[in-house]
């Protein structure tokens, strides 16, 4: 078994939606590298304080925050108690979101602001608000979609809109935040094996259909993307969209 490095020792990061999927393993990732890692979950309490029961019986420390990302108070609060819980806030990764499918001419106005509200808005929010705690040398890391650049199938456009308008998102906050010596990337995950992504899905078969690799990615393979976006390594790439892909974009 390969022991994970320490890089992150004495840092502290925060997860948006981490209870589970791609969130869940970025959460186990920066923890195992020696993190203190708070996240964010919006309904299953069960499954969130099991993951810190988890990350705890390693000799880890992990903290679980309800919150809905739609509500800019419950991010901000999510960013407070992590400083007040762990010291700080060295890492923010906004991985919090959700998937909409449905032709335009059936797909509403409400469940359109909702998914803009999760997939954008609290990603802005949650960027402003770590930035007044963090310092030169601190991360911003988003999880966005191969669907920001390629649909891939119809219905997919609100969510293609969200995912597009994080790529232009942060190669903005880049560029504020330059100055300050924090970083801002995105990643762009191809299709993934998780709870968004079941296996009886009716769109999966096509999904993978248009990955060269010929399968779905794996969370902990997207997580790992996190890891070096948020190590020192990654001390010189900021405003970029990085794709785990499979090959889906080439």
């Amino acid at each position: 078994m390969t022991v994970p490095s320490q890089r992150f020792t004495s840092k502290t990061a925060l997860v948006t939606g981490g209870s589970r999927g791609i969130g869940e393993a970025i959460v186990r990732r920066l923890a195992e590298e020696g993190a203190a890692v708070a996240f964010t979950y919006s309904a299953s309490a069960d499954k969130a304080n099991e993951l810190v029961a988890s990350i705890r019986d390693q000799g880890g420390k992990a903290l679980a925050i309800k919150a809905d990302s739609r509500a800019a108070v419950d991010i901000e609060r999510a960013v407070t108690t992590t400083v007040e819980q762990f010291g700080g806030l060295n890492i923010l990764v906004n991985n919090a979101g959700i998937l909409g499918l449905g032709s335009v001419d059936d797909f509403s106005v409400e469940a359109l602001d909702e998914m803009y509200a999760i997939n954008v808005r609290a990603t802005y929010i949650a960027a402003k608000a770590a930035s007044k705690v963090m310092n030169r040398g601190d991360r911003i890391i988003t999880v966005g979609s191969v669907a920001g650049q390629r649909s891939g199938f119809p219905g997919s456009s609100a969510y293609s809109m969200t995912k597009s308008a994080i790529t232009g998102m942060i190669r903005g906050l880049a560029l504020d935040f330059a100055p300050r010596g924090i970083t801002v990337n995105n990643i762009q995950p191809g299709p993934t094996a998780t709870d968004m992504n079941p296996p009886d899905a009716p769109y999966l078969d096509h999904a993978i259909a248009l990955v060269p690799l010929g399968r779905l990615g794996r969370a902990d393979e997207i997580a790992s993307m996190a890891a070096y976006l948020a190590s020192d390594d990654a001390s010189f790439v900021t405003g970029a969209s990085l794709t785990v892909d499979g090959g889906y974009l080439a």
